[in-house]
């Protein structure tokens, strides 16, 4: 089968590999009709996230039909048309029947004390090949994946694999609730979800920070007051558009590629000639792997979380959803006691937020095909990551068809 395989950093290419088979009683083996491209892909070719094991498929967002299943899978067969969720879990454990699916005990082979389980990771997240291919094996399968009503495409249900319950979690972690005032830091397909849900766990208002107006422009069409940090400073601006309070919950949703301010009164000569900023790049955000303008990490690596901070009233409450290595060491620390503020991190529960999504998205309640702005075919993924890497306008989120999607019903 053809897939996108990771080779080294700044290293990817589409590869022929060996299909993938049934090795456990509880997996499945899904043909996959849609994938889709991550900013969290983006981390592990720029080498922000270390950890990536040459020869791993890439990819862990996937719609497809059930070709096979193991003999301890018992909701599924063939034929079922399945959303695959990016987050894995056993179904068994203390955790997962908690609803803390991220932790599980079980899914990952390296012990209870490795990383949240998940496709096309780096190795301490498990030995998973990712969905960026033509087919996957599923572990878990009763778990991880849920049956489509016809009514729901594939392009709506590709953004259920990760971004809309990702989005959800952050709202849920903030503690976004009735009448609270929410910050969403960065308007990627995460934020553009987390502004969603924010609305749909009661916020009042939500402020949106990107530095990309066509980003922008998708929060504000879901209704959110939206800053652009090359044109105004966002803390000052929050701080005025609050009357000096604070926004009650934040929600970070870029990650260790933050980027600085490139105009504008928030552009910081000051900070980007202070040592510490050039150790942070140096120890967590170096540029290892970039070549012609891509591959290169964001400049700010703490930006965003400690703007998030800044912006937050006492007592407020910080949800991390952006993905951080575990090699950083830089968070304000001091802020966030001065103010008695909590902070709460972490990888989404997502076959706990599914099914609720899904209904949502089944009942027209919402259509979260809006952020979805281009599809390309699994044969031009290449092409598609270096304009996705760049962040180019209208290269909001990308869908990747197969062969198999693509050719007449």
């Amino acid at each position: 089968m053809r897939a996108v395989v990771f080779h080294g950093l700044g290293d990817i290419r589409l590869d022929t590999v060996a299909d993938p088979v049934i090795e456990q009683p509880t997996d499945a083996v899904v043909r996959i009709s849609t994938a889709a491209i991550c900013g969290t892909d983006l981390h592990f070719i720029r080498g922000t996230v270390p950890g990536m094991k040459p020869g791993r498929i890439l990819g862990h967002e996937g719609v497809g039909t059930v070709e096979e299943v193991g003999s301890q899978v018992r909701n599924l067969r063939p034929g079922d048309r399945v959303l695959i969720s990016a987050v894995l879990g056993c179904g068994s454990c203390g955790f997962c029947r908690q609803g803390h699916f991220a932790q599980c005990d079980n899914v990952n082979p390296y012990g209870p004390r490795s990383g949240t389980g998940s496709f096309g990771s780096p190795e301490q997240q498990g030995p998973f090949n990712g969905l960026q291919a033509e087919y996957a094996r599923v572990p878990f399968a009763h778990t991880n994946l849920f049956r489509l009503p016809d009514s729901v495409s594939d392009a709506q249900a590709i953004t259920l694999s990760d971004i809309y319950p990702t989005g959800y979690f952050g709202a849920v972690i903030a503690d976004v609730s009735d009448g609270k005032v929410a910050a969403v830091w960065g308007c990627g397909p995460v934020g553009q979800f987390a502004v969603r849900s924010a609305f749909q766990r009661g916020a009042a208002r939500v402020i949106a920070v990107d530095g990309h107006p066509d980003r922008l422009d998708h929060a504000r069409a879901a209704g959110a007051e939206v800053i652009n940090f090359n044109e105004a400073d966002p803390v000052e601006a929050i701080m005025e558009l609050t009357r000096g309070i604070g926004v009650d919950c934040a929600i970070d949703a870029v990650g260790v590629d933050s980027e600085s301010a490139k105009s504008g009164p928030a552009s910081g000569a000051a900070r980007r000639a202070d040592p510490r900023h050039r150790e942070e790049l140096a120890q967590i955000a170096p540029e290892t792997a970039a070549q012609d303008g891509h591959w290169k990490p964001g400049d700010a690596p703490s930006q965003a979380q400690s703007w998030a901070v800044e912006s937050l009233a006492k007592m407020g409450t910080l949800g991390v959803v952006g993905v951080y290595p575990m090699t950083d060491r830089f968070f304000p620390i001091g802020t966030v006691l001065a103010r008695n503020l909590t902070v709460k991190a972490g990888n989404g529960n997502h076959p706990r937020y599914i099914p609720r999504l899904l209904a949502m998205v089944e009942s027209g309640q919402v259509d979260p095909e809006t952020v979805l702005t281009q599809h390309e075919p699994l044969r031009d993924a290449l092409a598609a990551y270096r304009e996705f890497d760049l962040r180019s306008p209208g290269w909001l989120k990308v869908a990747l068809q197969t062969e198999s999607a693509l050719q007449p019903a």
